[in-house]
């Protein structure tokens, strides 16, 4: 059930966003740097709020609700962005958009997490990471179809994303949570000192690999910079979705046999070959390739990595253990997006990439120097 809302969600989400970063600089007038702090701002909130939404997760060992308020907020926020007549509207209304997924995410994780044993985590995070990555591949062939068959206007995609957002919502009502095994602590902990130190360590190298991980708007203004069209732009970024949602089931398969570690260094190196790759791409086939690889980075690490730190705490904190590492992505993708912004508008294009890639390695070597050899493996 939790997958099937993750395919909702994304559909919603995703109807949306190949299209956003050509309406804000196509009909808006926007700048790359306005596209970063766009970005940067709506993914730092929504992964920044994950760990106080899963800390009070934890602290009133209730997961559904907190979920639900989320799910309820994101579908909102969607017909706002159509409203908005200039980038600010846009910017509050990302916001609240992706305030709302941040909201209802770590809570969702949790009760994924409790629905699998150790053994077979991986495949649990997997299938939801189908859910999530097919949902964001049909999104934006929806968004084609609507756009090519029934011509109706970039602005109205907004306002139709609510009714998939509702459905999640829906969706998630029907989940049932099993009840606490497990008082609720007197207060909220805020700090990461009650938290296991391998999985402080392991948030020290993705806060190191995050900080080149800027946002996927650039990709698609890359696409478009090789000669893309709109629709062909949308069509690639759909495929990259594709892939992903092929890869997840299978990677957190894989890695609740032979150990999380080695498929998340995997992950780290696809993703440096992707940027690098980005930053001297000749010509447009050259980027639709590149998002392939990039798809498969994408499903191994949302699977991997969530199942990583479910490993690394206890039951009991594990909606914190996921929300603050989400925290940890949310703030280095804010740096990352104002960065990549910057070096977007003031240096060139290819230099977004360049940055990317030299922080995948830097957090790649973190990452092994950090997280030793049997960390994650099934136990």
């Amino acid at each position: 059930m939790l997958a099937l809302a993750s395919l909702f969600t994304d559909i919603s989400t995703e109807m949306l966003y190949p299209v956003l970063p050509v309406y804000l600089t196509q009909t808006l007038g926007a700048t790359g740097l306005v596209v970063g702090v766009i970005e940067g701002v709506a993914t730092g909130a929504q992964n920044l709020i994950q760990g106080i939404s899963g800390t009070l997760s934890d602290k009133l060992q209730r997961r559904k609700p907190i979920a639900l308020a989320g799910y309820a907020m994101a579908a909102l926020a969607k017909p706002l962005i159509g409203v908005s007549s200039a980038w600010p509207g846009v910017l509050g209304a990302r916001f609240l958009d992706r305030l709302g997924t941040g909201v209802r995410s770590a809570p969702r994780d949790a009760l994924i997490a409790a629905s699998a044993d150790t053994a077979s985590r991986g495949r649990a995070f997997g299938l939801e990471g189908v859910g999530d990555n097919l949902g964001a591949f049909l999104g934006p062939l929806i968004t084609v179809g609507l756009l090519l068959l029934l011509h109706i206007e970039l602005q109205t995609i907004f306002y139709l994303a609510i009714f998939p957002g509702l459905l999640a919502f829906a969706t998630v009502m029907l989940v049932r949570e099993r009840a606490a095994e497990v008082q609720a602590k007197a207060k909220i902990e805020v700090s990461l000192s009650h938290l296991p130190g391998p999985y402080r360590r392991y948030l020290v190298a993705t806060l190191m690999f995050g900080i080149g991980n800027s946002s996927n708007a650039f990709l698609i203004l890359r696409t478009r910079e090789l000669g893309a069209s709109l629709v062909t732009t949308v069509l690639i970024y759909a495929g990259f979705n594709l892939v992903a949602a092929l890869v997840s089931y299978p990677a957190g398969a894989i890695a609740d046999r032979v150990g999380r570690r080695e498929l998340l260094i995997g992950a780290y190196a696809i993703f440096f070959l992707t940027y690098l790759g980005f930053a001297f791409a000749p010509n447009l086939g050259w980027a639709a390739g590149l998002f392939v690889l990039y798809g498969a980075f994408q499903g191994i690490f949302r699977a991997v990595g969530k199942a990583l730190v479910s490993d690394l705490v206890p039951d009991h904190l594990r909606a914190s253990g996921i929300g603050w590492y989400s925290a940890a992505i949310g703030l280095s993708g804010l740096i990352a997006g104002l960065v990549g912004g910057l070096l977007w508008d003031r240096i060139g294009h290819a230099s977004v990439f360049l940055y990317g890639a030299v922080f995948a390695a830097v957090g790649g070597a973190a990452f092994v120097a950090l997280v030793p050899t049997g960390t994650g493996d099934r136990s």
